[in-house]
């Protein structure tokens, strides 16, 4: 991408110049790091900075005269790097990183209400709080980009610790049993040991099932338990019903992993069903 980058960057006056090449740089080297050093924070950091590099890519292409092949190349370069960093395998790799002792995390599928503007907005705010700031500020309009970096970058924290949350939901399979790990489902981990585990396989269409899957989209597998198993609402349930924080007992619930069959195998090979 560096080619297309500097050849769109070199009209521009020389402090946004120079400003906008050493933020580049801090992402290269940032994201370097992350792809180095797999956790669940690098995750969030890939997938918060790979969709930039395609606008990025995009409006260096743009902002070129005379565009050729390196702006194509950019563009389809950063797309590849995007679609490999929201890839399920990679969010396997990463969130294993951060794993503890033999315990096997599997990521979970990003709810589907989300998916239709409330992640992307949470995305814009951060990309856009953490660098409208400092560019306007290196294009010498002092008052506007002080008032976007006291104002944006609290904003972007905010934001970022929000998506945050989106990496750290997944199945856990441990030696006990497995354990469903999802803030948005519930307020405290799901355990099921292996006493406990009836059944794990698709779930039916018309399945009684607590639904855990959040709304995601894709393949749910239930999970049928041999006795009740005493569970706490989520938050986001609480907020919508203005209850405070209560227990519910369930025999069976239903999630959304990104690989369904990745789960099924691991479940197979530690003899759960």
């Amino acid at each position: 991408m560096g080619p297309s980058l500097a050849a769109a960057l070199d009209p521009r006056a020389a402090l946004f110049r120079s400003s906008a090449s050493a933020g580049l740089w801090l992402v290269w080297t940032a994201g370097l790091a992350a792809a180095l050093i797999p956790r669940t924070v690098t995750l969030t950091g890939l997938r918060i900075a790979a969709p930039g590099l395609v606008v990025v890519a995009a409006w260096a292409a743009a902002a070129t005269p005379d565009p050729g092949a390196r702006d194509v190349v950019s563009v389809a370069f950063a797309t590849l790097v995007a679609v490999v960093a929201f890839a399920p395998g990679t969010g396997d790799a990463f969130v294993n990183g951060s794993a503890y002792g033999l315990e096997h995390r599997l990521p979970l599928r990003c709810p589907g209400p989300l998916l239709a503007g409330p992640l992307e907005l949470a995305w814009v705010v951060v990309v856009a709080g953490l660098c409208a700031g400092p560019l306007l500020l290196a294009d010498r309009q002092w008052i506007v980009g002080g008032l976007l970096v006291v104002v944006g970058w609290p904003a972007a924290v905010w934001s970022a610790r929000s998506l945050h949350i989106l990496s750290r939901r997944w199945l856990v399979f441990t030696p006990a049993g497995l354990v469903l790990h999802d803030q948005l489902a519930a307020v405290e981990a799901v355990l099921v040991i292996r006493r406990h585990l009836a059944s794990l396989g698709p779930a039916l269409v018309d399945t009684t099932a607590v639904d855990f899957t959040v709304g995601a989209f894709g393949l749910a597998l239930e999970v049928g338990l041999t006795e009740p198993l005493a569970v706490s609402p989520s938050p986001i349930r609480r907020l919508r019903s203005h209850d405070e924080v209560t227990t519910e007992e369930i025999e069976a619930f239903v999630f959304t992993p990104t690989r369904p069959g990745h789960v099924l195998a691991e479940a197979a090979r530690r003899h759960l069903i």
